[in-house]
């Protein structure tokens, strides 16, 4: 699935400034208005990539979890903190 987001760009005297309205966190800039584009591109791969690399983390916690329940190893939160 292909997501779109829309991407904004303003001059200042010097620089290009870039962000994604619906992604906090993208934003970029660059000495032109391509510099700045591909700068974009760059940091919201980075962003969606870190999204689904936590999202595999969270899957495999809970699945390492699920094991080990299925074992009979579960820990309550008193002996955790114990």
């Amino acid at each position: 699935m292909e997501s779109r987001f829309t991407a904004v760009f303003q001059k200042t005297d010097k620089w290009w400034i870039a962000f994604v309205k619906e992604l906090p966190g993208a934003n970029a800039q660059g000495g032109t208005i391509d510099e700045a584009r591909e700068n974009l591109k760059e940091a919201v791969e980075l962003i969606l990539n870190k999204d689904e690399m936590l999202a595999e983390v969270d899957m495999k916690d809970i699945l390492n979890a699920m094991a080990e329940i299925e074992k009979g190893h579960y820990y309550t939160l008193k002996e955790v903190f114990e």
